[in-house]
């Protein structure tokens, strides 16, 4: 089943900092040969839903053999299956909106 995932990996316990803890997620996600789209505050993911699930049980494995004690991880995910939409679907479309549509 296609998924658009929206993650957000917290890694607790190791500082205020958490930028390398991020990287190593990033990189594990991009070389899943997922799509990505990194954001502020976590990862859009697009891609079947069980490599993008390995994907996330991978970036806590690898934080976890960091030293990383704990790691909080918020997903949200949405599926469809009237239509086939990609992430950048989704955005080209708001974009289109918001030239188009006039208050």
């Amino acid at each position: 089943m296609h998924t658009i995932a929206d993650i957000c990996v917290i890694p607790l316990g190791v500082g205020t900092s958490v930028s390398r803890e991020v990287t190593v997620c990033e990189r594990i996600l991009r070389e899943s040969g997922l799509k990505t789209m990194l954001h502020a505050y976590g990862t859009n993911v697009e891609g079947e839903w069980d490599d993008v699930m390995a994907a996330i049980k991978r970036c806590h494995e690898a934080l976890h053999e960091m030293g990383v004690p704990r790691i909080s991880t918020n997903i949200r995910i949405g599926t469809r299956t009237d239509k086939a939409q990609t992430m950048q679907d989704k955005v080209e479309r708001v974009e289109r909106r918001l030239v188009e549509d006039t208050l």
